[in-house]
């Protein structure tokens, strides 16, 4: 019949176009790999050659390095009105860094809380290297989870790591020289790359969350970061100031923000023009809702005096009575008006007195566990005030009195606390040539019993240790943190502590021995990174060969560490050995961008 004919024309004329298709692909195949050949490369003898220079290894894992911190951020599939949509999604397909909404469906869910939206947001800008005041307890689950979750040492962890620095020389194998060598940070044009993105989307979470210092203070920092070195260093003006104006301008009663726009200010050293603003702030204060006062005058109030005293030597100097001015408007209760000279005796007393009577407040509020920013602030300045007039003993002595209003449970969870008890021991510190040795340390050791993962209570400890004590004394200190409460942090201040006082191979191997025999810091890329570069730095490649491979069982997720042994250790590798270890990454699915064939033709234009 005529359907039964229709029919098999049809099928001939689809199987001649299949054949005529097959026939294309096999010449376009042909080809290329003619083009191949005309390059000097065989293809079929490329499929199963060996790479047996390790060199080419290492400038594949180089690429690999390069391209990781390049292509951070996921693609967008472009919509082309002259494709169809099965070929867009071809093209999308070969793109690994296309994220579909498919792929991220089944991880999507709603917070109810604001509190939870908001730790959600801190914890996005602490993604992305973002710097933000603490806003976590040391002992909180999210903390451990970060440091155990750690590949890299960020800059604040370093920053307290450092105090060996002022007490030791620094030489090379030191503990700085080896830590700050495992800063894998991306080259200066990706992380300016990363600053602007975040600044971007921060900027964005500011409408969710407008008057929010904490990620206004995150914002202007990013702005400063996303701009170049050579910018920084020809530019006299502050480089998030016209960011910062146009957030006041689209918010004139954002005093908060202006507190953190004159901190950026004095950062930058440009201290005129930060008082200028912050008494503009504190000018401001008085006419905004007694909500809004309650909140950002201690705040305000204690950012300006830090600010005056931050390099101040005598306790005569202007500085000095600018910071007493500013305590005694906010403890006496008057409006704030601009310092003309050394505040009179009777404001001074009307400020003692008004401190206690807010304090005193204070305690039913706590009572009820409800701490906020602006009451640590208000005790913050009180004990503030109390060490200019009545010397440090007095000051202490304040922080000490509203420790104590709360009980130890209740302490050890709550991160303004904490913030208090820094600032308890910082100000003991200060002052740690008239106070006694054994007052000191037993603040600060019973600050690592409730906070025994606070960074800065560490670096009090060992700086205190440099000053006073016998590094037995220290050691023995630490060995008991780390028996009780095993952290990372506690064996990188050990570490940090012998290596920068040159202590034995011995001892040092033994101490990362006993920190990654625990179950919970054995999955600890930064230490197993950290021994690995301990191990290099000292000559024992064979060594450093056996902890890699121990490391990359115990941590098979972490890029970084893979990388490490192409990058640090291609001269006790063998190639075969790198080629099986590029294999198992890839059966590992840990995205790697480049192939090793990329290499190879590079390497063959160049010999052309």
């Amino acid at each position: 019949s005529t359907n039964i004919e229709n029919a098999a024309v049809n099928d001939v004329e689809l199987s001649e176009m299949e054949e005529e298709k097959e026939a294309l692909d096999a010449k376009q195949e042909e080809d290329d790999d003619a083009l191949l050949r005309m390059l000097g490369i065989d293809v079929d003898a490329e499929a199963n050659r060996e790479v047996h220079d390790t060199r080419t290894w290492v400038r594949w894992s180089e690429e690999e390095s390069s391209r990781d911190c390049m292509q951070w951020m996921p693609v967008r599939a472009k919509s082309d009105a002259s494709h169809s949509n099965e070929g867009i999604e071809d093209e999308d397909e070969r793109l690994s860094r296309v994220i579909l909404f498919e792929d991220v469906a089944d991880y999507l869910f709603s917070l109810s809380s604001a509190e939870a939206r908001l730790s959600l947001v801190l914890q996005f800008i602490d993604f992305f290297g973002g710097q933000l005041p603490q806003s976590s307890c040391t002992n909180s689950s999210s903390w451990t989870e970060k440091i155990l979750s750690l590949e890299t040492l960020p800059e604040p962890i370093l920053k307290h790591l450092r105090v060996n620095d002022a007490f030791t020389k620094v030489e090379s194998g030191s503990s700085i020289h080896i830590l700050e060598l495992l800063l894998h940070c991306p080259d200066s044009t990706a992380r300016m790359e990363i600053m602007k993105f975040l600044r971007n989307a921060t900027l964005l979470c500011l409408r969710v969350f407008p008057r929010n210092y904490k990620i206004e203070e995150a914002i202007l920092i990013a702005e400063e970061q996303s701009c170049t070195r050579n910018k920084l260093s020809q530019d006299a003006t502050m480089p998030s100031q016209a960011l910062a104006k146009r957030l006041l301008k689209s918010d004139r009663q954002d005093v908060l923000l202006c507190g953190v726009y004159a901190r950026r200010e004095a950062a930058f050293g440009n201290i005129h023009h930060a008082r200028k603003v912050f008494d503009m702030a504190l000018s401001s204060v008085n006419g905004l809702p007694l909500d809004t006062q309650l909140t950002a005058a201690p705040l305000l109030t204690l950012w300006y005096s830090e600010m005056e005293l931050a390099d101040v030597s005598s306790y005569e100097s202007e500085s000095t009575f600018r910071a007493l001015h500013i305590l005694s408007c906010l403890g006496s209760g008057v409006s704030y008006t601009q310092y003309n000279g050394r505040p009179p005796s009777t404001q001074l007393l009307r400020a003692h007195q008004g401190f206690k009577d807010r304090i005193n407040k204070l305690r039913l509020s706590w009572q009820k566990n409800v701490i906020d920013d602006s009451s640590i602030a208000l005790i913050c300045s009180a004990a503030l005030f109390e060490e200019l007039t009545s010397g440090w003993v007095a000051g202490v002595k304040v922080l000490s009195d509203a420790l104590s209003m709360v009980l130890p449970e209740r302490k050890s969870r709550s991160y303004q606390l904490e913030l208090l008890y820094n600032y308890h021991v910082r100000m003991l510190q200060r002052h740690h040539q008239e106070a006694k040795l054994s007052k000191l340390l037993q603040s600060v050791t019973a600050g690592l019993q409730i906070y025994p993962c606070n960074p800065e209570l560490f670096s009090s400890l060992v700086e205190l240790s440099h000053l006073y004590t016998v590094p037995h004394n220290l050691r023995r200190i630490l060995d008991e943190v780390s028996k009780k409460k095993p952290s990372a942090i506690v064996w990188l201040f050990a570490l940090s502590f012998e290596l920068s006082r040159g202590g034995s191979p011995h001892r040092i191997h033994g101490l990362f021995e006993r920190a990654l025999a625990n179950d919970l810091l054995h999955s600890s890329v930064v230490l197993w990174r950290c021994y690995i570069a301990y191990e290099i730095d000292a000559g024992n490649l064979s060594g450093a060969r056996r902890i890699f491979f121990r490391a990359i069982h115990a941590c098979p997720w972490s890029k970084l560490l893979w990388l490490d042994g192409f990058q640090k250790l291609s001269a006790v590798l063998s190639a075969k050995e790198l080629m099986d270890l590029q294999e198992v990454m890839r059966d590992k699915e840990l995205n790697l961008r480049t192939d090793i064939y990329e290499i190879l033709l590079q390497d063959e234009f160049k010999q052309n």
